[in-house]
């Protein structure tokens, strides 16, 4: 088992097998036909980007802003996250930590999928639920020692087009990572300071910092 540090920096890289899922088709296609077809394109435009990013950080943020966010469901990831506090939290508190929750997750998935994009990822057979809602495609990242990486995600359909809710790096998932650390701090604090935690975090000098 990896631990959940390392775990986070494998998701990022592994995310760019679901960064299209939304795209608008005439036939929605299977999911792991559009994971692949995603990976081949966002690791050429990885590759073909360094120079950039290297001479423009925040490059690299409007990158994976622009392909890995519009596919994945953060109001459900959010409220999933937040669970019971979710439900009692205010109109304007969902919106802000919404926000700060969908930044907090494309700035960590922005360095990872730049330090990881050149791995070799296997596709394994979905496996999909018997109303064909919901949807788990799995892959692997290969290591250059040691056994392959294992990463999941989970989507389900909204409004026409697959969106992931969860992602697992060997059988450690995200959202319930983030729910027990996040649990935590609003019990010690409340959710208000939790939100305003995220925001300094995810402001643009702190940003920078991280990403170095």
């Amino acid at each position: 088992m990896i631990n959940v540090t390392n775990a986070m920096k494998y998701m990022g890289a592994l995310l760019v097998g679901v960064l299209l899922l939304g795209s608008p088709v005439a036939a929605v296609q299977a999911p792991e036909v559009l994971v692949k077809e995603t990976t081949d394109k966002i690791t050429r435009v990885l590759r073909t980007s360094q120079d950039k990013i290297k001479a423009e950080p925040g490059h690299l943020l409007e990158i994976v802003d622009t392909i890995v966010a519009p596919h994945f469901d953060f109001e459900r990831m959010s409220s999933w996250v937040l669970g019971k506090y979710w439900r009692k939290a205010s109109a304007d508190e969902k919106k802000r930590f919404a926000l700060e929750f969908r930044t907090l997750l494309v700035r960590t998935y922005a360095k990872a999928l730049n330090d990881n994009f050149d791995k070799q990822i296997d596709m394994l057979a979905p496996r999909k639920r018997k109303d064909g809602k919901q949807v788990t495609v799995r892959t692997e990242i290969q290591q250059s020692a040691g056994f392959p990486i294992p990463i999941s995600y989970k989507m389900h359909m909204k409004e026409g087009a697959w969106k992931i809710f969860d992602v697992s790096v060997d059988s450690i998932s995200l959202v319930a990572n983030y729910r027990s650390s996040f649990a935590k701090e609003i019990r010690k604090d409340g959710l208000e300071k939790l939100i305003t935690r995220l925001a300094d975090r995810n402001r643009p000098s702190k940003a920078a910092d991280t990403a170095k």
